[in-house]
Order: structure tokens, then C-alpha cells, then sequence
């Protein structure tokens, strides 16, 4: 082994969780393309439903996305009638991100996009489970 081995791309943690990141999110894409949503949208919008209301700050943290990101994407949602962005009442400077009752009813559309996207990746649960522990304690090591 020598002093460049660490630089080669096979050696590298960070480049088969970007392919895989980029090989999963394409499978979105025929789901999703109906819904009218790219991948980033529509997790900020399974954040909105569950939550339904919150600072775009903390959906910002939730999704792990800088608002420069997320403002772009929020207007394109607001603009397809699915949330809207108003100042808090309690601090002007808060921007608050709520669903509208349409941005709800697109959920029901959505609902079956976890299951079709399952199908395409082909891990056993068990694989799954694992995988999903190790990302959010990598996650967690980030903060």
C-alpha cells in the first residue's frame, strides 16, 4: 500500500453512499414526475404531513438543507397551491411553512411511492434496517 492508496475512488466511504444516493433517488423519479414533485420536494412534504405546520428553519434541519436550498424549492410548492409560507405572529423574522388542504389530498396520491421505490431496491428487510441504523448514527456523527 502506498502513501496514494487513500485517494483512490474504490477506497473512498463518501463515493458509494453518493452513487447509491443518486441510483435511489432516480427510482423516484417515475413516481414522483406524476405527482408533480422532484425527490427534495417531496421530502419536505412527507415532513409538512406529518407535521402539517412548521419554521422553515426546523423543516431546514429536519431535511438536512441550508436555505438556500430549501427557499427555491418552498416557492414551487406554494406556486402548485400545495403550502403556504407566512411570517410568524410571534416573531416576524420566523417564516412559517404550512400544508393547504390540497398539498394534504396530494399525500393520499403519494401514499404508495415508499412500497413502488421498495420494490426497486433490492436489500431484505433485515439489509434495510441495518442500513437505515448505520445512515442515521453516520448522520448522527455529523452534527
Amino acid at each position: 500500500m502506498n502513501d496514494y492508496d487513500v485517494l483512490k475512488l474504490e477506497n473512498q466511504l463518501c463515493f458509494p453512499l453518493y452513487a447509491a444516493s443518486r441510483e435511489v433517488i432516480k427510482r423516484y423519479k417515475p413516481f414522483l414526475d406524476p405527482l408533480g414533485l422532484t425527490y427534495t420536494q417531496y421530502i419536505a412534504m412527507m415532513v409538512l404531513w406529518d407535521c402539517r405546520k412548521m419554521s422553515v428553519k426546523d423543516l431546514g434541519d429536519k431535511l438536512f438543507l441550508d436555505s438556500g436550498t430549501l427557499t427555491p424549492l418552498l416557492k414551487k410548492l406554494e406556486a402548485q397551491g400545495y403550502i403556504t409560507r407566512l411570517r410568524s405572529e410571534e416573531d416576524e423574522r420566523v417564516l412559517i411553512v404550512e400544508t393547504t388542504p390540497k398539498g394534504r389530498r396530494l399525500r393520499e396520491k403519494a401514499v404508495d411511492v415508499p412500497q413502488k421505490v421498495g420494490c426497486c431496491v433490492k436489500l431484505t428487510s433485515d439489509e434495510t434496517q441495518k442500513l437505515y441504523t448505520l445512515l442515521y448514527k453516520l448522520l448522527g456523527t455529523m452534527e
